[in-house]
């Protein structure tokens, strides 16, 4: 399946775009939160910003219990196919006890709420002791700004070469509508907070887009890539993969 380009694309610079096809990039993502969950998966899961559904598809078949939460409605009626816990909420006021969750799974999605120092701080609030937050978001340091751009006040879908270099001023007047992390960014997020880290490092991602166009120039390029993360050279990645877990 070809990459979707949203008919919306106001409402995609907003909100973001979810994952409508499970390939290689979300296989590996996936593995990423069984390894960092560990036994909490068959306790009581959260996806907070859940799309479509495409993980909790994943989780449900292998956890206890699986709940999502989304802004948008039309997505929580999709999702809702997969199980019937999904409720339609802001990540800033999870509608869940405190203490209440064994993991809290957020994939790219930290980057478009309104306040995400409340969202850090719900998701925290929502855990259990000893329960985890498993957390992807962009990377500042990737070369590319992966949720297009505005110029002369018209929003450009797409991948856009070095916004996210520049000065945070210049940055965000380019790219308002996304929040971008470098590692600093995230540790002041979760400041304060009776939490502690487990692991903290970038990765590539798995370019199935350049890989279903030309297979092999795109799974060199995956393999080189994600090589990189294990030398300096990973302060380039895509994501941020943040395992934290509350005391």
């Amino acid at each position: 399946m070809t990459h979707v380009i949203p008919q919306d694309l106001e409402k995609a610079a907003i909100r973001g775009e979810p994952s409508h096809v499970w390939r290689a990039g979300q296989e590996r993502r996936f593995a990423m939160l069984k390894d960092a969950a560990g036994e909490r998966l068959q306790g009581s899961v959260l996806v907070d910003g859940c799309g479509v559904g495409t993980y909790l598809a994943r989780l449900v078949p292998v956890s206890g219990f699986v709940t999502g939460i989304d802004i948008e409605y039309p997505r929580v009626v999709e999702s809702s196919a997969f199980t019937p816990n999904v409720l339609c909420a802001a990540g800033e006021y999870l509608p869940y006890q405190s203490e209440s969750m064994d993991l809290v799974f957020s994939h790219e999605v930290l980057e478009h709420v309104q306040d995400d120092a409340m969202a850090i701080g719900e998701m925290a609030r929502v855990l259990k002791p000893g329960g985890r937050i498993v957390l992807f978001c962009p990377n500042r340091g990737y070369p590319f700004e992966t949720h297009g751009h505005y110029w002369k006040g018209k929003y450009h879908f797409g991948n856009t070469p070095l916004i996210n270099w520049l000065p945070r001023r210049l940055r965000d007047k380019l790219a308002p509508h996304v929040e971008v992390y470098t590692r600093e960014d995230l540790a002041k997020l979760f400041a304060g907070l009776p939490v502690k880290f487990i692991e903290r490092r970038t990765i590539f991602g798995a370019y199935d887009n350049i890989i279903e166009r030309h297979p092999a120039l795109g799974k060199l390029l995956r393999g080189f890539l994600q090589a990189l993360e294990k030398t300096p050279l990973r302060r380039l990645g895509l994501s941020h993969f943040w395992v934290v877990e509350k005391n």
